[in-house]
């Protein structure tokens, strides 16, 4: 009887892990992946990821998200993964899952990070990533920079900026199907030893329709990154990446957060709405990182920080694409490395930044409210800050 009892718990078992594979769409992986070449991905046991996370032991915890909690791990071919136990998803997420995931699977980006495969034999999906050990662009930003931390120069924000645009414009332009991020933030923006960025976290990620634009019954992102027209019309484009970035820029220009939940009664808590006021008033001083505005001309910054105000236009018609903010970012990183701007004084970069009538670049900004939502953020392959 008890021999008899194990095998039916254990055709049990098997039956429902079938039943899991096939609504996250694990049939179709194997179909496609029979059917194309060269599609490295790897469908993971539990049993695997159990052992590679010590039975997801909470000392091995990188983060908790709004999409799920990410584990550091150690598969049997040594390789360290970070592995991301997503919550529940609903029905229509489930059949779009498989398909999501292959085309995930057949990216190739240097700075996208890399997903291996998944586990599809579990009530929730489990994602498998490579391991990036060296930090979140938050945490270069807000955790080590300033009080004599790490000092991190303009060339090296710019780079990082415009890396991080390349991994987007790929997602949005040569992808196929083209795919909308969905949650970009500073968080979601590895960097490695080199300050080389790997773009992560697709848990909000959708494939992007025929028609340019899709409607969502809900709205994701995360507070400070939304995309003002995409609360309003729930409908999600390309351009409320472009948006979301934009306060990127702003992160990397004033090393500021994207939303001060501390700031006191009267002041602007969103950091764009901070800074298109400032903008308007002619105050960018106030705002900007007083370390790139004494190691750098004030020429490139107020380029970087126009290209910011475009993103963060209200109608989204007027923002410009990810491959256009990629070229200009790029174009930036080329004069500022082949012809340096000569350094101003202090006295003429004051001017410059306070915006004189003759000088100014920034009378013609208005003043926005960007919508906050709330939502907290994944880390994927990084510490949690203590």
């Amino acid at each position: 009887m008890s021999c008899a009892y194990l095998i039916h718990e254990k055709r049990s078992l098997a039956t429902v892990k079938r039943r899991y594979f096939k609504q996250h769409g694990g049939l179709l992986l194997f179909e496609e992946m029979k059917s194309k070449q060269g599609v490295s991905f790897t469908l993971f046991t539990r049993e695997e990821l159990e052992e590679a996370t010590g039975k997801f032991d909470e000392r091995n915890v990188l983060g908790k998200g709004g999409n799920g909690t990410v584990y550091k791990g150690t598969l049997k071919d040594s390789r360290t993964v970070a592995i991301k136990k997503c919550k529940l998803i609903d029905e229509r997420q489930k059949k779009e899952f498989g398909k999501e995931m292959l085309i995930l699977s057949q990216i190739n980006h240097r700075n996208i990070v890399k997903l291996f495969g998944c586990c599809l034999e579990v009530e929730v999906p489990m994602l498998v990533y490579e391991f990036i050990p060296n930090g979140t662009l938050y945490q270069l930003i807000h955790h080590h920079h300033g009080h004599g931390g790490l000092r991190v120069s303009f060339a090296t924000r710019l780079k990082i900026a415009h890396e991080s645009a390349e991994a987007l414009a790929y997602l949005h332009s040569w992808a196929s199907p083209p795919i909308i991020h969905g949650d970009v933030k500073s968080p979601n923006i590895l960097i490695d030893d080199n300050y080389t960025v790997k773009v992560s976290d697709f848990g909000a990620s959708t494939m992007a329709p025929t028609d340019e634009a899709q409607f969502v019954t809900f709205v994701q992102g995360t507070c400070g990154y939304l995309d003002p027209e995409y609360m309003q019309t729930c409908k999600l484009t390309d351009r409320s990446d472009v948006y979301s970035f934009g306060v990127v820029l702003l992160e990397l220009l004033t090393s500021r957060k994207a939303l001060n939940l501390q700031a006191t009664e009267g002041e602007e808590k969103n950091l764009s709405s901070c800074f298109l006021l400032a903008a308007s008033a002619r105050r960018l001083d106030e705002i900007l990182d007083a370390q790139i505005v004494n190691e750098e001309s004030i020429e490139p910054i107020e380029q970087v920080a126009g290209l910011a105000k475009q993103c963060l236009e209200m109608n989204s018609e007027k923002r410009p694409s990810m491959r256009e903010v990629a070229e200009e970012l790029g174009r930036l990183r080329k004069l500022l490395h082949h012809h340096p701007w000569g350094q101003k004084s202090s006295e003429e970069m004051h001017g410059l930044l306070v915006g004189s009538p003759t000088t100014s670049t920034y009378s013609d900004i208005e003043h926005s409210n960007a919508y906050v939502s709330l939502d907290d953020s994944a880390y994927l392959g990084v510490q949690s800050p203590r």
